[in-house]
């Protein structure tokens, strides 16, 4: 493979979005060093990409420090990161344990300022792609607990992007809407709960990983080197647009 090539860190690799963004990223040539939890998962996709691979949980500490470590071990450099890792909580705040809470903030903000600090730590310049949710910005029924996490990403963000401008280091999140994935089935697998879902978006279906995966590779890629700092809304609409009423064909 030409050393040339780009070389990016993707965590949460096997993950819906995950997955579609390093096989996005393996077919234009990107050289990857992929992370997840699951090991049989992660060998059978380095496998297939023939990418650098390394099982670990990132939300613990000093793993994502010691990914990007071995990374740089590896390949020399690191020019863009992705941090796919995250969950999908839809309970309302009365009901949510204070365990659930620790978890979904420790998987969704902690493990992306985890990104930023080693992202500082390891790359002069390049670009940082972090995950938010369309949660973060709009009001959704139960999404207490993802939303304060999902909005810490957004903010974190912001503040990462102000730090490290000076080096040309960019920091930019993408914020989804519900999108089909394994993670979020328990919505989507019930007839009911998908309609009511869907009719949310303007756009009037739910998001496919490409989506989301397509918009974080822009975003990694030189020529968006004037962006930073933004929160990009991949999400139907939702977070904008009021949806029109649903008519019949005939209407």
């Amino acid at each position: 493979m030409d050393k040339s090539s780009p070389i990016y860190v993707i965590t949460g690799a096997t993950g819906g979005i995950g997955g579609a963004l390093c096989r996005r990223l393996a077919r234009r040539g990107a050289r990857l060093a992929l992370a997840a939890r699951g090991e049989e998962r992660l060998q059978r996709l380095a496998g297939e990409l023939d990418a650098f691979s390394i099982p670990l949980d990132v939300s613990a500490p000093g793993e994502m420090e010691r990914l990007f470590q071995a990374t740089a071990d590896e390949f020399g450099r690191i020019d863009g990161a992705v941090n796919c890792v995250g969950s999908f909580l839809i309970k309302p705040a009365h009901l949510t344990s204070h365990e659930e809470f620790e978890q979904t903030f420790a998987l969704n903000a902690a493990t992306a300022f985890a990104m930023v600090r080693a992202a500082a730590n390891h790359m002069q310049d390049g670009s940082v792609v972090l995950l938010s949710s369309v949660a973060a910005t709009t009001g959704l029924a139960n999404h207490e607990a993802i939303s304060a996490a999902k909005g810490a990403v957004a903010a974190l963000t912001r503040s990462a992007a102000t730090s490290y401008a000076p080096r040309g280091l960019r920091f930019n999140a993408v914020a989804p809407g519900l999108v089909e994935t394994r993670m979020t089935e328990r919505v989507t697998r019930s007839e009911a709960s998908r309609r009511a879902s869907t009719e949310l978006h303007p756009l009037g279906r739910l998001g496919k990983p490409e989506d989301i995966a397509s918009v974080i590779e822009w975003l990694l890629s030189p020529e968006q080197s004037w962006i930073t700092g933004q929160v990009i809304g991949v999400d139907g609409g939702l977070s904008s647009l009021h949806p029109m009423p649903r008519r019949s064909p005939r209407s």
